[in-house]
């Protein structure tokens, strides 16, 4: 068999588990040979050793029964970087971006006397912070979270981005252990209902970690919370940029304003116009 059979016969087994069947083909073909994608291309009429192709199939495998192609390659690439991922973390998704783009914008329209104090809170596996402190070279950006495992892929892609010495990794609920105030504040936190992550496809209700998507009956229990503690540690004209799920629109904003009666709080699409990101401005 030869890398192009190869890839042929994952695209015929891949649509059953998979939109991108022929994408996905050719990140666990890339994976198994470690190669990049220009080398797998030169690389169609090549024949496949035995292992290789037994790696390969045990691969394609792993995909057939839903666990996530990127956990299975263990990496995955967001805002134009590549990040390490494993299942003690959700998998960084293209919708996020935009709140890393809101924030670098909030920053951005800053005056800069000092240094920039920017909270990422439940950081996962970093990619938000990681990505805000690429962009922000003024950032003094602290990333937290309750799960040790996670705070520590988190400061391995901070490292994999020489961006580890300007970012603190603390455990923490929300911003229980944070020291001061921040004027930016970052949150992509669990807002998926029970009832909705109980329906998720297989992918994502039995491989990524529950605590990183549940946010209870209407999905704004921790958001909820997040909002409670911010008024005490967010700077006067402060930003607070949270993500949401697209039918929250109406129920954050009402949650924003009971905790912050004198701020502008608007909700923020995403490209295809969904409500996206909750952004309150003290």
């Amino acid at each position: 068999m030869n890398v192009l059979e190869a890839l042929r016969q994952a695209r015929r087994l891949l649509p059953q588990v998979s939109d991108e069947p022929e994408l996905e083909a050719e990140l666990l073909l890339r994976h198994c040979l470690g190669v990049d994608r220009a080398s797998l291309y030169r690389l169609l009429t090549a024949e496949l050793s035995e292992e290789e192709q037994q790696r390969f199939r045990d691969l394609v495998r792993r995909r057939l029964i839903h666990e996530p192609t990127a956990y299975i390659i263990g990496h995955k690439e967001f805002f134009g970087l590549d990040f390490e991922v494993t299942p003690v973390a959700i998998i960084p998704r293209p919708e996020t971006e935009v709140l890393v783009e809101l924030a670098i914008e909030a920053a951005h329209k800053k005056l800069l006397a000092d240094a920039l104090p920017i909270a990422d809170v439940g950081t996962g596996s970093g990619a938000i912070a990681v990505a805000l402190a690429s962009a922000l070279p003024e950032g003094k950006i602290t990333a937290t979270d309750t799960s040790p495992e996670a705070l520590e892929l988190a400061q391995r892609n901070a490292a994999r981005h020489r961006v580890d010495k300007r970012i603190r990794f603390l455990q923490s609920d929300l911003l229980d252990t944070v020291p001061g105030r921040v004027d930016v504040l970052v949150a992509n936190l669990p807002y998926v209902t029970t009832a909705d992550w109980k329906a998720l496809p297989p992918e994502i209700k039995d491989h990524e970690p529950r605590e990183g998507l549940d946010g209870g009956p209407d999905g704004l229990r921790v958001i909820e919370r997040l909002l409670e503690q911010a008024p005490a540690r967010l700077s006067p004209s402060g930003v607070l940029l949270a993500e949401i799920g697209d039918m929250q629109g109406r129920a954050a904003k009402a949650a924003a304003r009971a905790a912050f009666p004198e701020a502008a709080v608007k909700v923020m699409p995403d490209p295809s116009g969904r409500d996206r990101v909750l952004a309150v401005h003290t």
